[in-house]
């Protein structure tokens, strides 16, 4: 009885992963529009318009205001100007509001205006791109000590081509990646697309 329970669990947990596996390079992205924030400044992320002009990084996060999600975000800001030589843009992923992308996006110590960040708070977004998502844990808060009452999304990163297929997908979990090596494999893949 203890084998076919342990087996049972086994299959369950593997049927799950396979459930939530990412897209993957070669595979169409999904189209999304979401509210958004740059700067502080809300406005409509379009991913068909943003194609337009190049490569876009699309990367899934946590929350914002928490350590990982925090440098993540640092670090894009920082490397913005790479990623815009390279052709690219970048959209943050999270179930977030908008009011708190508001502030996120605007904080120099984070996003520092340097490029947007859009809300999926139902995580429908996350869910057509088989980003795993997880509810909010109670009492959960965020490095300022502000409740954060929403769910999380896992921490992938894919780069999306000028044709709107995957170029790349990698994530915290499969990959062992840090929050700022999603950040350097993203420039690096980027940089190859542009002959760089």
């Amino acid at each position: 009885m203890k084998k076919k329970l342990v087996l049972g669990l086994a299959i369950s947990a593997s049927l799950c992963t396979l459930a939530f596996a990412a897209l993957k390079p070669g595979e169409r992205a999904p189209e999304f529009s979401a509210p958004a924030s740059l700067a502080g400044r809300q406005f409509h992320f379009s991913l068909r318009s943003a194609l337009k002009k190049g490569p876009v990084v699309v990367y899934f996060y946590p929350s914002a205001f928490t350590g990982g999600c925090d440098l993540e975000a640092h670090t894009f800001a920082q490397d913005k100007d790479q990623f815009t030589a390279a052709g690219a843009s970048i959209i943050g992923v999270s179930e977030d509001s908008i009011a708190r992308l508001d502030q996120f996006s605007a904080d120099p110590s984070y996003c520092a205006g340097r490029f947007p960040v859009a809300s999926d708070p139902s995580g429908k977004i996350a869910t057509e791109y088989k980003v795993k998502t997880f509810p909010g844990q109670a009492g959960a808060k965020d490095v300022r000590g502000v409740a954060i009452g929403h769910g999380f999304i896992d921490r992938v990163t894919f780069v999306v081509g000028k044709d709107g297929r995957i170029v790349s997908e990698f994530s915290s979990q499969a990959d062992h990646l840090s929050p700022d090596a999603h950040v350097k494999k993203a420039l690096q893949v980027v940089q190859q697309l542009a002959g760089k």
